[in-house]
C-alpha cells in the first residue's frame, strides 16, 4: 500500500490530509482520541511540542551567515501582513453602519484576522515548499499572535489609546530559543546537522494532525457568511500579497502566500480589546465567532490555494529544488 506516495501526489498532501482528517474526527467525535495517555499525547496535544521540534531542527540546518537573510523575510511577512490588516480595518470602520458592521462584519474582527497568523500552518508549508531560511523567518511571526498589532492599528487609527501588558518580549524569545539553539548545534557540529535535518520532514504530517485536533467545522457555522468571507479575505488578499511581495523581492512567493492564515489565538483578540476598551464590548460575541469562523476557513482554504499557486508556477516553467524556485532551462 503505497500511502506516502499517494500523500506526496496531493499538492501539500502530507500536511493537508493529515490535517483535514483531524478536523473532520475532532468535529463528529472529539472525544475519541481524547483518552489520556500517550494516545492523547501525540494526537492532540503535541502541536506545539513537535512544532518546536521542527524549528529546532530546521535552525540546525541554517548557515549563521544567511540567518539575516531568515530575519529580513520574517520582517517582510510580518509587514505585509500587518499593512494589509490594517488598511482593510480601517475601512471596515469608516463604511460601517448604524449597527457596527461592515458588510455583516466587526471592524474589529477584521483587524484581528486578517494582522494574525497561524505560525503552525505557515510552518508546515513552508516545511513543504520553502528553504531553511524561509523556515527560520518564522521567528520573527510569533509578534503577531495575541492582540498586540491588533492594539497598535486601533491606537494609529484613533479608535483607543495605548494599553501595556497584552504582549509580552518572553513570548518572541520563546518561539526564537528553539531556533537558535538548533542554529549553535547545526553550526557547531555537521554531523549533528545531518542528524537532525531528518526531522525536518518527518515532523510534518504529525503536527499537521494535532493542528487538525483543533479545528472544528462547527465554528464556520456559528461564524455565518460573515465569519467565512473573513476567512477568504484573509486568505486571497493577505496571502496574495505576500505572494506579489516576495515574488517583487525575488523570493520565493510561496512563502509569502503561507502567510494567509488566521491562528487559534486571534479568538481571543476580541475580548482582550474589550477588557481594555468597554467601547468595543457591544460587538464582542460577534467578533469572536467571525474569527473562529476564519479560523478554521483559513485552515482549511490556505493549503488549497497555495498548492493552486505552485500548479501555476510549475505550469510556467517553475520548479522547487530543496525549497528553492527555480527556472527551468529550457
Amino acid at each position: 500500500m503505497k500511502i506516502k506516495a499517494t500523500l506526496e501526489r496531493i499538492p501539500g498532501g502530507m500536511m493537508v490530509v493529515p490535517l483535514l482528517l483531524a478536523a473532520i474526527i475532532n468535529t463528529l467525535a472529539p472525544d475519541l482520541l481524547r483518552i489520556g495517555g500517550f494516545t492523547q499525547a501525540l494526537f492532540v496535544d503535541s502541536a506545539n511540542a513537535l512544532i518546536a521540534l521542527f524549528l529546532l531542527c530546521t535552525g540546525a540546518q541554517i548557515n549563521v551567515k544567511t540567518f539575516g537573510v531568515s530575519l529580513a523575510k520574517g520582517a517582510t511577512l510580518l509587514t505585509t501582513k500587518w499593512v494589509v490588516g490594517a488598511i482593510f480595518g480601517l475601512i471596515a470602520y469608516m463604511l460601517a453602519g448604524d449597527n457596527g458592521l461592515w458588510l455583516g462584519i466587526a471592524p474589529i474582527a477584521v483587524i484581528a484576522a486578517m494582522t494574525n497568523s497561524n505560525g503552525g500552518l505557515f510552518v508546515a508549508l513552508v516545511g513543504q515548499y520553502g528553504s531553511k531560511e524561509d523556515r527560520a523567518a518564522y521567528s520573527l511571526l510569533a509578534l503577531n499572535d495575541g492582540p498586540f498589532l491588533t492594539m497598535v492599528a486601533l491606537t494609529i487609527f484613533g479608535a483607543m489609546g495605548f494599553v501595556d501588558g497584552l504582549f509580552s518580549p518572553i513570548s518572541f524569545i520563546a518561539v526564537l530559543l528553539p531556533i537558535l539553539i538548533g542554529m549553535i548545534l547545526g553550526n557547531l557540529d555537521e554531523d549533528m546537522r545531518s542528524f537532525l535535518d531528518q526531522g525536518s520532514s518527518m515532523l510534518i504530517p504529525f503536527f499537521a494532525f494535532a493542528l487538525g485536533m483543533g479545528i472544528n467545522f462547527k465554528a464556520i457555522i456559528e461564524g455565518g457568511l460573515g465569519g467565512i468571507a473573513l476567512g477568504l479575505m484573509t486568505v486571497f488578499i493577505t496571502g496574495t500579497a505576500g505572494y506579489l511581495v516576495f515574488k517583487a523581492l525575488k523570493w520565493n512567493p510561496i512563502v509569502g502566500a503561507a502567510e494567509g492564515s488566521t491562528a487559534g489565538n486571534a479568538v481571543a483578540t476580541p475580548a482582550a480589546i474589550a477588557a481594555a476598551s468597554t467601547g468595543f464590548a457591544s460587538v464582542v460575541d460577534i467578533a469572536t465567532v467571525q474569527v473562529a469562523a476564519s479560523t478554521v476557513t483559513t485552515a482549511i482554504l490556505l493549503p488549497l490555494y497555495v498548492a493552486f499557486l505552485v500548479k501555476r508556477l510549475e505550469k510556467k516553467g517553475y520548479l522547487f529544488d530543496n525549497g528553492n524556485l527555480l527556472k527551468k532551462e529550457v
